[in-house]
């Protein structure tokens, strides 16, 4: 029996109850933070990556740098990670991570895509799995 026929034998509705002036209801939405030009900050830094990375990060890595506020621009991180995946990617490396000062980046070389990242507070006592390699830089 299906949710809408289990509601109809109890003499309920379906859906969402609405005024019945036909107006939505008034319910605040926390709308995300953004910057001068409009763009959330995963928005922005999403595009600053596909602009100056050869390497993509996935949804998720853009939440981790957010929200673990790690600064792929400090010391040239970027450039380094670009180049210790280059290096993975010649030894046939698939997934692996890379270490670039005290950030950690897991990263799918044959996408050539970050998978995760964290910082040296989060790497304290972690295991790592699935990975093939390692390259520190």
């Amino acid at each position: 029996m299906l949710l809408n026929d289990f509601l109809k034998l109890r003499g309920q509705q379906v859906g969402v109850n609405r005024p019945q002036t036909g107006e939505t209801p008034n319910v605040p939405v926390k709308q995300p933070e953004t910057n001068q030009q409009g763009q959330t900050f995963a928005d922005a830094l999403k595009q600053k990556l596909e602009k100056d990375s050869a390497i993509e990060f996935s949804n998720h890595a853009i939440r981790r740098l957010d929200s673990r506020h790690i600064d792929i621009e400090e010391n040239g991180k970027l450039e380094r990670l670009n180049k210790g995946v280059e290096i993975a990617a010649e030894k046939g490396s698939n997934e692996t991570l890379v270490l670039v000062d005290s950030t950690a980046f897991i990263v799918n070389v044959k996408n050539n895509k970050v998978i995760t990242t964290m910082e040296k507070e989060d790497l304290i006592g972690n295991v790592f799995t699935n990975i093939d390699s390692a390259v520190i830089m």
